[in-house]
């Protein structure tokens, strides 16, 4: 009895923190969905778009750094021959949450500096762009991982869960950023991006296939917190 209370507790505790992290990715991608949106710059001035894109990014680390924590090491505790996939399992998910967290550190960092760096100065890329890019290819690289760790290899379809559809929906978001930093790169003959338009674009792209997995993530928090309610009711 006190060790299905405690399951029940866990379960719980789990679908709060899911919710959290759901809630704190979508503010994060809201940001940097809205960020790029050309009419907004025009409404609230170049200065205050870059904080957006800034507060965002501290969004996104607060939500990777929980779900970091939050690493499931329950299957740990598996019995017989399932414990050695299940410690890779484990160390596969906590290597995507790692390379997540990663990432948008490289954003806080991209953001931060786009605040006070002009796109035509010297040291625009350097401080600017390759924080962008590296974030974007960790991005990029947990999204593959937790992709292939849902549907056991790339290029098979992920399953129809909802678990699925975060994986194909993250994945396909990362690939935007990517894009977005790639387009993003300063010419030095121009002293101007490569393709603004396509810059923007592909942000919002990315924070769009973001913001569905942090709804989705956030949907499965709340109900496995009500069938965990439920169960103890029961």
């Amino acid at each position: 009895m006190r060790a299905d209370l405690r399951l029940r507790g866990e379960h719980l505790d789990a679908g709060t923190a899911a919710q959290w992290i759901g809630g704190l990715f979508a503010v994060g991608s809201l940001c940097f969905l809205v960020g790029p949106i050309p009419g907004f710059v025009v409404l609230v001035g170049e200065r205050a778009d870059g904080l957006v894109f800034f507060v965002g990014s501290l969004f996104f680390t607060s939500a990777a750094a929980w779900q970091w924590f939050r690493s499931d090491r329950s299957t740990w505790r598996i019995p017989g021959p399932r414990l050695r996939f299940a410690r890779r399992r484990w160390r596969t998910d906590r290597g995507s949450s790692t390379l997540q967290l990663a990432g948008t550190i490289f954003f806080n960092a991209t953001t931060f500096w786009a605040l006070t760096t002009a796109t035509g100065s010297g040291s625009y890329d350097r401080l600017v762009w390759r924080p962008d890019a590296f974030g974007s290819v960790c991005f990029l690289a947990s999204g593959w991982i937790a992709y292939v760790l849902v549907s056991g290899r790339l290029m098979c379809r992920p399953p129809r869960t909802s678990d699925g559809r975060i994986a194909l929906v993250n994945l396909l978001g990362c690939v935007a950023f990517l894009l977005s930093a790639l387009a993003g790169y300063v010419l030095p003959t121009s002293g101007e991006p490569v393709n603004v338009a396509l810059v923007n674009a592909t942000t919002s792209l990315g924070a769009l296939g973001f913001l569905g997995g942090a709804l989705l993530l956030a949907r499965d928090g709340r109900n496995l917190r009500r069938a965990s309610r439920d169960a103890r009711q029961g």
